[in-house]
């Protein structure tokens, strides 16, 4: 299993981070993705993966991260995160993208300057996308209409759009996964959408330390649940899908197979 999207550098994992990764892959994970969401974080995240090559990293600038970066400091910061890139070391662009409820503090204009220059980066250093959208489907939709998906791929991370929208995403050549949510037992849009997306476009994700799934909602999230997202997963898509989001994680972020 693979998880793609958890932040296990997030300060709530401080008091017991080798615990929680010692116990994700007891649980069967063969490799976890830690998308990077703000400059200072940077350098630490690419040293991981030399200590663990079972942990894969991003590097980008999350949309709620931006009220903390001054907007004169924003080239600034897009031009280490291409020095860095091209360092190699780092599977993917982001943690990047569009938040809605962020607009109060950073107009959207802002937001999609920033993650136009993280397609761009994408492109060049041919990495796929790590996409963070938040009540902000509109705006993207109408990016995707003038910035191509890179080469590499694009994934909507812990998807939170309808599914009439997901043959749109799927048309732009997207890729999505799923979290927590589609295990609640009250769970209905999620899982909507989960089964109008191809097999072959399918991923899932823990979003550590939050989203934590059934019976485990309200504390904090880790990736040992990863095994119950696949479980809601291969409910709605079947018992093939339970393979398939390995195989779709292992080639989108181009992993090795496990020896």
């Amino acid at each position: 299993m693979i998880d793609t999207h958890c932040h296990l550098d997030a300060p709530r994992f401080d008091a017991d981070r080798e615990a929680v990764t010692q116990r994700a892959f007891a649980a069967g994970l063969e490799a976890i993705v830690v998308p990077g969401v703000e400059p200072t974080q940077w350098p630490a995240l690419l040293d991981w993966p030399r200590r663990d090559p079972r942990i894969v990293v991003g590097l980008g600038i999350h949309p709620q991260f931006l009220p903390d970066l001054s907007p004169a400091d924003d080239d600034r910061a897009l031009a280490e995160l291409d020095v860095l890139l091209g360092r190699g070391g780092a599977k993917a662009v982001g943690e990047c993208g569009l938040d809605g409820p962020t607009t109060e503090r950073v107009p959207m204009d802002r937001q999609l300057a920033i993650l136009r220059a993280h397609f761009a980066l994408a492109r060049k250093h041919r990495l796929p996308l790590l996409m963070h959208c938040l009540r902000a489907h509109p705006q993207l939709r109408t990016l995707l209409e003038e910035e191509p998906v890179p080469e590499a791929g694009l994934l909507m991370h812990s998807y939170s759009g309808s599914h009439e929208l997901v043959k749109r995403y799927v048309q732009a050549g997207c890729h999505f996964s799923f979290a927590g949510p589609i295990t609640f037992v009250d769970a209905r849009r999620p899982l909507d959408a989960l089964a109008a997306i191809p097999l072959e476009r399918l991923m899932v994700e823990t979003d550590a330390p939050d989203q934590a799934p059934h019976p485990h909602r309200g504390s904090r999230c880790e990736p040992a649940h990863l095994p119950l997202m696949i479980d809601a997963v291969v409910r709605v898509k079947g018992p093939e899908a339970r393979a398939a989001v390995t195989e779709n994680a292992r080639r989108f972020f181009r992993l090795p197979e496990p020896k």
